[in-house]
């Protein structure tokens, strides 16, 4: 496999045109025009790589156009990698504004002896490394939220909903990602227009099966997040329970007291102790309080 930048097309024209020698173009969108040229291929819809917004491909006579949407490891939610990239039978051209791709490809050249002596190995390679480091990623997740359930545990649940609410995004976010890689890698494996050989679409399937774990794993930390979510909502139940309960022992406590003040409070000329009362009120009132919290210490409401 020959790597071409767009910006040397010129040195390596002729080799090119030698379509039994397949060769991958790394082109801008300046330059993606002139790489479809002499790579072939015929792609009549517009190459802008501000209006990529998802992972895609659709097929067409001349070639597979397709599009990848790349959430960055560091900011899931924030700006991605966007790419284009086109595939006919001899070439690949990959067009992207941000150099992601080329570091990718040196990546692959770092870490493979065989970095891709087809199309279908080089397509294979590159996809498999820009989602090599998702499941570190979501041990990262896993991880949080594990620290989040223990902080519940110990009923340390200042700021809990600050911190689960973007790790649920994020989680929601790489799982419709991994969603559209799986449906790419089927769609490679199809092979609707023959351009990949048959011995070799085996590589699309390892990536279907990949993603679908990722988004699997996904998946499953988002139930863990919301079964975290619910034991934070039982603990703040139990907190409001405990705080009706005690309010409703004080309002039991005091409604007596406030009876028989209002009783004593009016202007009766007949009303017994009416003179020298005050004693009598006092010591009732402290042994109906008394009453009552030994009463609620018996049921345990205290």
């Amino acid at each position: 496999m020959r790597y071409v930048l767009g910006e040397t097309l010129q040195e390596y024209q002729e080799e090119i045109m030698e379509k039994d020698r397949p060769s991958v173009f790394l082109a801008t969108s300046q330059t993606a025009r002139d790489c479809l040229e002499q790579a072939g291929m015929q792609y009549e819809g517009e190459i802008n790589l501000k209006d990529v917004g998802f992972c895609k491909m659709e097929t067409q006579q001349e070639c597979l156009a397709g599009s990848l949407c790349i959430p960055k490891l560091l900011d899931i939610l924030g700006e991605r990698y966007k790419i284009l990239f086109f595939i006919n039978r001899y070439h690949i051209v990959i067009v992207d504004d941000d150099e992601f791709s080329y570091r990718l490809i040196r990546r692959i050249k770092r870490k493979k002896t065989r970095q891709g002596e087809s199309k279908e190995k080089f397509i294979y390679n590159f996809m498999l490394e820009f989602i090599s480091r998702d499941l570190e990623l979501l041990g990262h997740y896993e991880k949080r939220i594990m620290d989040l359930e223990e902080g519940v545990m110990d009923g340390k649940i200042q700021g809990f909903q600050n911190a689960i609410m973007p790790i649920r995004r994020e989680l929601l976010t790489l799982r419709s990602y991994y969603d559209e890689i799986m449906d790419m890698g089927k769609q490679l494996e199809e092979n609707e227009n023959g351009f990949f050989a048959k011995k070799q679409v085996k590589y699309f399937g390892v990536i279907s099966d990949r993603a679908d774990r990722l988004m699997s794993k996904a998946s499953q930390l988002l139930e863990y997040a919301q079964q975290v979510r619910d034991a934070y909502k039982a603990q703040v139940d139990a907190q409001q329970n405990n705080n009706m309960q005690f309010l409703t022992v004080i309002s039991t406590i005091f409604f007596p007291l406030t009876l028989i003040t209002s009783w004593y409070g009016m202007n009766f000329h007949n009303m017994p102790e009416l003179k020298h009362g005050y004693p009598g009120v006092i010591i009732l009132s402290v042994v109906v309080m008394i009453t009552c919290i030994i009463i609620f210490k018996r049921k345990k409401m205290l």
